[in-house]
């Protein structure tokens, strides 16, 4: 799937959770629920954040200037919009962005959608 989503049509939610996975820089999201396309994020994610020890941490850049979101933000966020409802069991973050995870889905995904 290859979304484009420009910065300035982001939702609130995306925009709070984005901050998050920079902040996590490295680890796990757990039990994140979407409900009608949407990230909810009250009450919090349970959060996992990997130390890993002699080694600079090194996170994704900031949104700041930049027109269109990072092929990995926009994936997420363009499969997340899809979803009616359902739970990202995980989700992996490396260097401040999505990298994998695992949903759950509870109802159909839309046009194009399958479990993988």
């Amino acid at each position: 799937m290859t979304s484009s989503i420009a910065i300035q049509n982001l939702r609130p939610s995306e925009v709070g959770f984005i901050a998050a996975m920079q902040h996590l820089g490295f680890g796990l999201f757990e039990h994140l629920q979407i409900r009608d396309g949407e990230l909810v994020l009250t009450p919090p994610p349970v959060t996992v954040r990997y130390v890993k020890f002699g080694t600079a941490a090194t996170t994704g850049k900031p949104l700041d200037g930049a027109l269109e979101l990072r092929q990995q933000l926009a994936e997420l966020f363009g499969y997340v919009r899809e979803v009616e409802s359902g739970e990202i069991r995980t989700l992996e973050i490396r260097h401040g962005l999505p990298f994998s995870m695992e949903i759950q889905l509870a109802g159909e995904r839309t046009e194009g959608g399958g479990r993988g």
